[in-house]
């Protein structure tokens, strides 16, 4: 994990979910995920879109060229974890990543953008690559 995922990991779970960091507050869940060829575990701090049933989440990668290496981990073993802010909390529950297609995608990712223009900017500087939404749904 890289330093800044470290300090924004440790942030999330010293405060019960709030990162003051880069003003993101309480929009993040950390998603436990398999490596895809090294079986290891890993803990990516996302920003996380709650809906009825689960969160969505986009692999933006802050508009870099091709997707994170956790779009793979998340093909390859759709069955994870999810930690997230409750009220005055955190919790944790077993969720499946779904990759959106379609409507779907797009109606996702258009909730993305209607949180933050970061998001926008994000599609322009990957260029021909079609950002990925998941939902991870409650398992």
């Amino acid at each position: 994990m890289s330093d800044f995922n470290t300090t924004i990991v440790d942030e999330f779970r010293a405060n019960n979910g709030t990162v003051q960091t880069m003003g993101f507050g309480r929009s993040l869940v950390l998603v436990h995920s398999i490596g895809a060829k090294s079986g290891a575990q890993r803990t990516i701090p996302l920003a996380g879109i709650p809906v009825d049933d689960g969160w969505l989440i986009a692999a933006s990668a802050a508009g870099a060229p091709s997707n994170p290496a956790w779009y793979h981990n998340l093909l390859a073993h759709p069955d994870i974890s999810l930690d997230y802010p409750t009220a005055d909390s955190i919790d944790s529950t077993p969720v499946t990543a779904v990759e959106l297609t379609g409507a779907d995608r797009d109606a996702g990712w258009q909730q993305f953008v209607d949180r933050s223009p970061a998001f926008a900017d994000y599609q322009v500087k990957a260029g021909d690559r079609t950002i990925p939404v998941f939902l991870l749904r409650r398992g």
